[in-house]
């Protein structure tokens, strides 16, 4: 049976069914109902609901009940994610398995609460001090959102690593049909938190520091071999590029449903299109533009940013194709039109157009 609920609700509600156990959250739009649902149903569900005094002090407490091997969650919007850079850095350091949300608005600075994606270095760079990765997963359905959540506590828990959702305020508002789908947590050896051990075992300790060198560094190789590990096992993207397609675009979360309709616009006027949709954007699917049909000859990046995740898809094209770029910012979304006009204007051939128009295979930002 499919129910009806918008992004943030289903997020609420597939974590809870998944077994989280300790929610630690801050208001700000747009994600406010994950902490409002949170607070409504945590405690019937046999868990433990704080509205934290600071993004700050969520994050820690997110620090503490993963320690103490509890399936936990915080979520944010933007800045507040940023805030909790610290803390994130500090569960990374100590491999820690927690889930971070970030349902974005529009930055930089305060921004606006309308939708973009201009935290997307954020979320796959580590965002905080140090060497480290968050797993980041980017859904583009309600439907998504729900199965992502699932997938993203078994992979924190599996890899002992924070994991990050990361969606626009739009999805996260949105109302969509989903499948209420549940699947029991994966089976983990959890003998490495502190929650006591009543003389049974060694004192476990848990920390991101080492006051020797040599120490410290092991653990950061030591955990850049699981990084490994999530490259080559836990990479997802979505590939719909068929032969005779002369443009692959590259969108991830929401505006990749824009572009379908780009597509499906182009194919209208005989031009063929095809979409290339990351669904984890850190590990990024660098592989996916070395295997492209033969008739592939531009790449076209789409964004609601300046042009961030193009950063990832010039490094997976290295020099093979030209790569091209769209994006609106400030909370602006563009619209299917727009970005078929795009592959328009990419595909003219260069005496059509002026002088200033013609790429030279860089890309424009």
């Amino acid at each position: 049976m499919k129910v009806l609920m918008k992004g943030n609700d289903a997020i609420s509600e597939a974590a809870i069914q998944a077994g989280c156990k300790a929610f630690f959250g801050y208001p700000i739009t747009p994600q406010n109902e994950i902490p409002e649902y949170f607070s409504r149903r945590m405690e019937e569900s046999g868990g433990v609901f704080i509205q934290a005094e600071s993004e700050v002090g969520a994050i820690n407490m997110v620090y503490g009940a993963a320690a103490a091997g509890v399936r936990t969650m915080t979520t944010s919007s933007s800045p507040g994610i940023a805030l909790k850079q610290e803390g994130i850095s500090f569960a990374a350091g100590a491999d820690l398995p927690c889930v971070i949300v970030n349902v974005a608005r529009c930055g930089p600075g305060l921004g606006g609460i309308l939708p973009a994606q201009s935290d997307y270095f954020q979320a796959t760079r580590g965002g905080g001090h140090g060497d480290y990765y968050t797993p980041t997963f980017a859904p583009s359905t309600v439907q998504e959102c729900w199965d992502m959540v699932f997938h993203a506590f078994d992979i924190a828990d599996k890899y002992r690593t924070p994991t990050m959702i990361l969606i626009e305020g739009m999805l996260g508002q949105m109302m969509e049909p989903l499948e209420m789908t549940k699947r029991p947590p994966i089976k983990v050896d959890k003998s490495w938190c502190v929650d006591g051990n009543a003389g049974k075992r060694p004192r476990n300790t848990i920390t991101s520091l080492s006051l020797y060198a040599e120490v410290l560094e092991e653990m950061n190789f030591a955990r850049f071999r699981k990084y490994e590990e999530i490259k080559k096992h836990e990479t997802m993207v979505e590939n719909n590029v068929k032969d005779g397609d002369k443009v692959a675009i590259v969108a991830y979360g929401t505006p990749s449903r824009i572009v379908i309709n780009a597509i499906e616009e182009l194919k209208n006027d005989g031009i063929q299109a095809g979409l290339i949709r990351p669904i984890t954007v850190w590990p990024f699917p660098y592989d996916v533009f070395q295997s492209l049909p033969a008739s592939v000859e531009h790449i076209l990046v789409a964004e609601l940013s300046m042009g961030q995740m193009v950063e990832d898809v010039r490094l997976g094209v290295n020099g093979k194709y030209p790569v091209h770029f769209y994006g609106r910012t400030g909370g602006v979304i563009f619209e299917p039109k727009e970005i078929s006009q795009k592959v328009r204007e990419i595909l003219k051939p260069a005496r059509e157009l002026p002088p200033a128009r013609v790429e030279m295979g860089r890309g424009e930002v």
